[in-house]
C-alpha cells in the first residue's frame, strides 16, 4: 500500500511514462546507472532524465545516489513491486502487439548461478541467437536464493539452478549432468589419476566458496556421503575462479563442475583428478513459476540450452 505521505504529494491527474517506470525497475535492480543504462538501451542522461520525470511527477524520490552507492528510499522500496508489474504488462502488451501468439519472440530475464554462468553462458546465447533469434534474453547472475527470490517477485522469468531447488511454486526442468573434477596443485601425487575415492579427501585442505554458493553445499555433500567431515581450509572465496588461484597457490585443493574444466585450468599451472564411479556431480536445471503462461516458451529455451551444452561432451543431457 502507498504511504499517505506519496498520497499526498502525488499530483492525481499525473501519468507515469513507460520510460520513466522503465528507468526506475532497472535502476532499482542494478543498482548503478550505468549499467541500467547498458541493460535498456539508452544512454545514461537519457536514463537519468527519465527517471526525473517520473520522480517529479510523483512528488517524491524513489533513488538515491551517492559516490559510491545507490539504493531505494523508503517510498522507491514501497513503489517497486508495481512499478515491476507495470513495465512487466506494458512488455506483454507489445509482446502481443506483435504478433501476439508466438512464445518464441518477446524478452526473457534469465538468472544463472556463478557456477554456471561464465563457463555456459557464451555459447547459450549463440544458441538462442541461432535456434529462438525472436527471443531476447537480459541475463541476471547471482546466488541461488536471491534467483529464487528473484523469480517469486517477478523480475526474473526463468533461471538455470542446481536441482532439486525444492521451492515451492516452481517448475524444474532438468537439462544436464556433470561430474565434480578435483582440482589439485600441479604436481600433487593425485594429480591426473581417474578413479579417486572420495575419502582421499579427508587429509586435504578444501577450499571452498562463500556461504550461499550451492557449489560450497555439494562439496560438503560430497564428504558427508563418503562417510568424513572435510579438513576445511581457512581460505574462503567469492568466486570459483578465485578458489582456483589459491590451489594453484599451494592453498588447498577445490571441486569445481565438468563445464569449469577448460576455463579453470588452461594456464598449465593445476591438476586435476576424476572421482571412482558413482562420481559425485551435480543436476542443472531451467526453473520457472508455476504460474506463468509462458511454459511454451521455457519448453524450447531448455531445450536449446540442453542442446548447445551437451555439445561440449563434457555432460550427461537428461
Amino acid at each position: 500500500m502507498i504511504s499517505t505521505t506519496l498520497i499526498g504529494m502525488t499530483d492525481q491527474s499525473y501519468q507515469p511514462s513507460p520510460a520513466g517506470l522503465r528507468a526506475f525497475v532497472a535502476v532499482a535492480r542494478k543498482r548503478h546507472f550505468g549499467s541500467a543504462a547498458t541493460e535498456l538501451g539508452i544512454s545514461q542522461p537519457s536514463l537519468s532524465q527519465a527517471l526525473a520525470a517520473l520522480e517529479a511527477g510523483l512528488g517524491t524520490q524513489l533513488i538515491e545516489r551517492s559516490t559510491r552507492r545507490v539504493f531505494l528510499t523508503p517510498d522507491g522500496e514501497t513503489l517497486l513491486a508495481q512499478a515491476t508489474v507495470a513495465v512487466d504488462a506494458i512488455d506483454a502488451f507489445m509482446v502481443a502487439a506483435r504478433g501476439a501468439d508466438d512464445p518464441l519472440a518477446g524478452a526473457v530475464r534469465l538468472g544463472l548461478i556463478p557456477t554456471v554462468a561464465p563457463y555456459v553462458l557464451p555459447a547459450v546465447l549463440r544458441g538462442i541467437a541461432a535456434d529462438l533469434p525472436e527471443l531476447g534474453v537480459r541475463v541476471v547472475e547471482d546466488q541461488t536464493a536471491r534467483l529464487l527470490d528473484q523469480l517469486r517477485e517477478g523480475t526474473l522469468d526463468a533461471a538455470l539452478l542446481a536441482l532439486p531447488t525444492e521451492a515451492r511454486g516452481i517448475v524444474e526442468i532438468p537439462l544436464y549432468r556433470e561430474d565434480f573434477v578435483l582440482t589439485l596443485p600441479a604436481g600433487h601425487p593425485l594429480s591426473g589419476r581417474k578413479r579417486v575415492d572420495p575419502q582421499s579427501l579427508i587429509d586435504l585442505p578444501l577450499l571452498l566458496l562463500d556461504e550461499g554458493h550451492c557449489l560450497r553445499d555439494q562439496a560438503l555433500e560430497v564428504c558427508r556421503l563418503a562417510g568424513f567431515r572435510p579438513e576445511i581450509g581457512q581460505t574462503r572465496a567469492a568466486s570459483l575462479a578465485t578458489a582456483v588461484q589459491c590451489v594453484e597457490g599451494g592453498l588447498g585443493v577445490t571441486l569445481i563442475p565438468a563445464t569449469a574444466v577448460g576455463a579453470e585450468t588452461s594456464g598449465g599451472g593445476l591438476g586435476t583428478a576424476t572421482f571412482a564411479k558413482p562420481r559425485p556431480g551435480r543436476e542443472i536445471g531451467l526453473v520457472y513459476r508455476e504460474s506463468s503462461r509462458r511454459a511454451e516458451t521455457f519448453a524450447a529455451l531448455a531445450e536449446t540450452i540442453k542442446s548447445v551444452v551437451g555439445e561440449t561432451g563434457v555432460v550427461e543431457e537428461l
